[in-house]
């Protein structure tokens, strides 16, 4: 290397700036040779990090980020499921760095879901590239906050999650760090803007890594990818994943183990240890709907998906019945305005499509309720009526003139009920859900899905479900999440308890869950001078009667 003293970059005498010639030694291109063919020897032998006791320490890879590092080098498409505290930021910025400094012409993008994270991210690879002898760097063309500029032609960008940070672009890699907490929407707009982008090479490679967050598009990913080992997946990502235990508790140190565990839950929660470090999609506890089933629950790719929020998975039938139920929120871009589509022909019933639109006006949500439901053979219509769902069963009724619509009657000690009739003091369109109307929904729906009764296929309800959980003596989101969807189902559960759904269906939907336990229960029990009546099930009993023995 030349003896004379090298300019820095804009006064940094740890960048080398554009323009600089080297002259290398022999030991420095066998060291360059070296580094440009192995990642994993580039990042131990001059990488640095900073660490909490020791300060800036040279990056002596774990097992398991090694195994990260080969993984992400030798395929195009990889998610990776890791746990908190697994060091997985710096190691992908590691092996980032190596992939601009010995590849010409890459544009690299760095997103998260913020920004300010995104921005980190890049300042630890700025940190780590000051470090590196200048024999090793390319000459610095642009060194800002967002973005930095090689000498040979290498970008890198940090930028939020988004359609618009990386449009009309090229890139040959991008890395999405904690992608399961994307927004949904954000995530399914960011994808179907970038997919040109990214399959527009033979050699793009996608890096989506995240802890997870409950059911979303990183799940989807995750639960499609490329199993490998004899498993065939939907997509191409290759699966990586670490389990907390393959941590050290710090470097060199032992690994973690049960007591270390035990100690993470009582500073934080089971719940979060199991999403955080077991890396459980499961997010919440005490769900409506088992644990086992829910992981059990799949959805279709739906047929069509508008940018309003409606999604089709079937086309309707001449000759079936459906049923609409719908949750009204008020357009804020908060909670959302929901409707879901059962056919209800015959068991299992099934969603066959579903609206979710959280800036949808009042008053413009009945138009949609009624285009979309004469469209399903002038479904019946269940509508929520808290708040302001009112206005929209009123606005629907009247201003519409749709008549399908379900009316509710207080009738004593059964509290709500569907009428049948044609109007009447005390008759409403649609329903309050009070607390028995939402503890009898509640039920039904669950017994339905864990029977199979109830085939949902949807993505989005299947991911409220699972963060729809107990509290107190009802259940509702748990915190920082949304149950629009999940509360049309509990309103198709208290439905089918009406005798308008057991007339319109010509079926006790109690007795289609139950219907085989009862009739073994009868052959089991008949003996000793019980039997089943089934028409004694709605009536407020268990359905069993005691009779005369007359077996002797």
């Amino acid at each position: 290397m030349s003896s004379r003293k090298l300019d820095g970059y804009l006064g940094n005498a740890n960048l080398k700036a554009a323009g600089i010639e080297l002259e290398f030694t022999k030991e420095q291109v066998s060291e360059y040779v070296k580094c440009a063919k192995n990642p994993d020897y580039f990042i131990r032998e001059y990488v640095k990090v900073v660490s909490l006791d020791k300060g800036l320490v040279p990056f002596d890879l774990y097992s398991y980020q090694e195994d990260l590092v080969n993984t992400i080098h030798g395929n195009r498409f990889i998610i990776a499921k890791l746990p908190r505290q697994s060091g997985k930021s710096t190691t992908i910025v590691s092996y980032i760095l190596h992939y601009v400094l010995f590849n010409q012409n890459m544009n690299v993008a760095i997103l998260a879901n913020k920004q300010a994270t995104a921005r980190e991210i890049l300042s630890r690879l700025k940190m780590a590239y000051e470090y590196l002898p200048l024999w090793l760097q390319q000459g610095i063309i642009e060194w800002n906050k967002g973005s930095i500029e090689l000498e040979n032609g290498s970008k890198i960008i940090a930028s939020s999650t988004s359609a618009s940070a990386i449009r009309g672009g090229s890139f040959n890699l991008i890395f999405l760090d904690e992608f399961a907490h994307v927004p949904n929407n954000i995530a399914e707009e960011f994808f179907s803007s970038v997919y040109p982008t990214i399959t527009s090479g033979q050699t793009t490679k996608v890096l989506m890594v995240s802890t997870p967050n409950g059911l979303n598009l990183f799940y989807y990913f995750w639960k499609n990818a490329n199993r490998q080992q004899g498993e065939e997946g939907k997509n191409e990502y290759i699966p990586f994943e670490v389990h907390w235990s393959q941590i050290p508790l710090y470097p060199g140190g032992p690994y973690r183990d049960q007591e270390w565990k035990s100690q993470q839950i009582k500073n934080t929660s089971e719940q979060q240890f199991q999403t955080e470090f077991e890396c459980d999609f499961i997010g919440s506890t005490n769900t409506l709907i088992s644990s086992s089933k829910l992981h059990a629950l799949a959805w279709d790719t739906p047929k069509s998906k508008t940018p309003d929020g409606f999604t089709l998975y079937e086309e309707v039938k001449e000759d079936h019945n459906y049923i609409m139920t719908v949750d009204v929120a008020r357009g804020q871009g908060k909670d959302y305005s929901a409707f879901i589509i059962i056919d209800i022909t015959e068991p299992p019933y099934k969603i066959v499509a579903k609206f979710r639109n959280n800036i949808i006006s009042p008053m413009v949500f009945p138009t949609v309720i009624n285009t979309t439901a004469q469209k399903y053979n002038d479904a019946y219509v269940l509508i929520e009526t808290n708040d302001i769902g009112g206005q929209v069963a009123d606005v629907l009724a009247e201003d519409l003139e749709y008549d399908n619509i379900a009316s509710t009657v207080y009738k004593g000690r059964s509290g709500q009920i569907i009428s049948s009739g044609f109007g009447g003091a005390g008759m409403q369109k649609g329903v309050r859900t009070t607390i028995p109307v939402k503890k009898l929904g509640c039920s039904v729906v669950k017994s339905l899905v864990e029977n199979d009764k109830l085939i949902i296929r949807d993505m989005e309800i299947i991911n409220e479900l699972y963060t729809f959980v107990a509290k107190g003596q009802s259940f509702e989101a748990d915190d920082g999440h949304n149950d629009d969807l999940a509360m049309c189902l509990v309103l198709f559960g208290w439905l089918t308890r009406q005798d308008y759904f057991k007339n319109l269906t010509e079926r006790d939907v109690r007795v289609d869950v139950y219907g085989e336990e009862i009739s073994r229960l009868e052959e089991e029990i008949l003996p000793f001078g019980l039997i089943s009546t089934h028409d004694d099930i709605d009536e407020g009993n268990d359905g069993w009667e005691k009779v005369e023995d007359n077996m002797n």
